[in-house]
């Protein structure tokens, strides 16, 4: 199982929900909360079902069947169901190999979410948020090598990010040590994402990091912003 992870630090969970609670509802994050509400209540049930509190057994496991990202089903597998070779390109990115992956998840979603939410609305957001799902796994599926499935929300994420650095560096065209610290950040992060690669065994899903992450900063020029007073 390839795991998209976000190739971020894992931060202390208890502190950033408590962080969510203080900041209140906001009406115009509602798309980002019922994602994260669709992953933490998919992610809940699975973890329910393995330890046998709900479900059946092995449910995990028909769920990875009909909705993780397969490479073969784009070659010569035979599908569960007629569409389903075209919709993992989407419902891989609702679910995650466990607790901790959700957590970590989640948590860079609420912190890349509301700063993208900042700079676009709500409609703008889910193109963009869709876009960076749909790019990750295509490179997935265009680099990815074997034939074992993938699950996780950071194509998405990395999308978020590419977002946000691709904004900072259009504010940036005058400041060329601004853009060069851009520059270093995407290098830390390739840098992070090989580390991470090779400590999981080429388990990492590198390759929708970097789809997610360059359609995201190729969304992010496309989408017209806020007016600065708004943001």
């Amino acid at each position: 199982m390839k795991v998209a992870g976000t190739g971020r630090a894992i931060m202390a969970f208890g502190s950033a929900s408590h962080q969510m609670l203080e900041a209140g509802l906001n009406p115009n994050h509602l798309f980002l909360y019922g994602l994260i509400t669709v992953c933490c209540v998919i992610e809940g049930a699975l973890s329910l079902g393995d330890l046998g509190i709900i479900g059946f057994a092995h449910m995990r496991s028909l769920v990875y069947d009909y909705g993780a990202f397969w490479p073969g089903l784009l070659n010569t597998w035979t599908p569960n169901y007629a569409a389903q070779p075209y919709a993992m390109f989407v419902s891989y990115s609702f679910l995650h190999s466990g607790l901790l992956h959700l957590a970590v998840n989640m948590i860079t979603l609420w912190s890349l979410g509301r700063a993208v939410l900042k700079q676009v609305g709500q409609v703008s957001f889910a193109i963009l948020y869709a876009g960076a799902s749909l790019g990750g796994a295509a490179v997935f599926a265009l680099l990815a090598h074997g034939l074992r499935p993938m699950v996780g929300a950071s194509g998405a994420l990395f999308g978020l990010l590419g977002a946000i650095l691709a904004w900072e560096y259009v504010d940036t065209h005058t400041d060329h040590e601004g853009r060069r610290h851009i520059v270093k950040v995407i290098l830390l992060l390739a840098g992070l994402n090989f580390v991470l690669w090779w400590a999981m065994g080429g388990q990492l899903a590198w390759q929708a990091h970097l789809g997610g992450f360059v359609v995201g900063w190729m969304a992010a020029l496309l989408i017209t912003r806020k007016p600065l007073k708004a943001r």
